[in-house]
């Protein structure tokens, strides 16, 4: 139908800037059966020979790559939730992608990550905080023209902070809105010549579902995304 061309040329405008996905499913493959091969013959695989937690490209170092803790599936979350990415442009739905969320979408964009900020950037403040993971420990600037500033008001934000990766390179669709006082990206949005691409996107890497309960300029995060998926469907209908 006419609508379904519409739909999957408007899905596959993003997919220049998406890294080659089937290479990565392809490489997972192979390297799931060779270490099949390892252990029937009484060995095990290494984490490092697997894919890594999000992609290949990001690894530069094995003193880095030490920092990280692979997920026990041995990357395959990283590659479904990769898809999944893939299939939200596709399907152009509204978006609010968090913490890892916002790493991950920043890499199948195009971007990279910084692995270990403790390792990599040197100065810079403790983002790795656990003990508060409720609690706004820092703020962020917040571009004045923005999404972000729009929706929760402010160009000062409070935010809590519990990772230790974060956006590295900005991949070429999106653009830096918030950042830390050490110049560690908070959050993302589209750029404006693509930001049809989607009906709502905001990439944050604190946790406002922790601070909605008690911070209005948290929950409005939400309640915006709730209004742009609420659109969308009015346009379906």
């Amino acid at each position: 139908s006419r609508s379904e061309r519409t739909r999957n040329t408007l899905g596959r405008r993003h997919l220049r800037f998406v890294p080659k996905i089937d290479k990565l499913r392809d490489r997972h493959s192979r390297q799931r059966t060779a270490g099949e091969g390892s252990r029937s013959r009484g060995s095990t695989s290494c984490c490092a020979d697997t894919l890594p937690p999000v992609s290949p490209m990001m690894w530069t170092a094995a003193k880095l790559r030490r920092t990280v803790d692979p997920t026990p599936d041995g990357g395959e979350r990283t590659l479904r939730e990769l898809f999944l990415i893939d299939e939200v442009f596709r399907q152009r739905k509204p978006t609010l992608a968090i913490c890892r969320g916002c790493q991950l979408l920043n890499v199948a964009l195009g971007g990279t990550l910084i692995v270990d900020i403790p390792t990599q950037v040197p100065g810079a403040i403790e983002h790795r905080r656990m003990d508060q993971r409720s609690e706004k420990v820092h703020a962020a600037r917040v571009s004045a023209d923005s999404q972000l500033a729009r929706i929760t008001g402010r160009k000062n934000l409070g935010v809590n902070s519990t990772h230790h990766q974060s956006v590295g390179r900005v991949a070429e669709p999106l653009q830096v809105v918030a950042v830390s006082p050490d110049g560690i990206v908070e959050a993302v949005e589209l750029r404006r010549e693509v930001a049809h691409w989607l009906p709502f996107l905001v990439g944050v890497q604190f946790h406002p579902e922790r601070l909605a309960p008690r911070h209005a300029e948290h929950r409005a995060l939400f309640r915006a995304l709730i209004q742009a998926s609420a659109n969308k469907r009015k346009k379906k209908l």
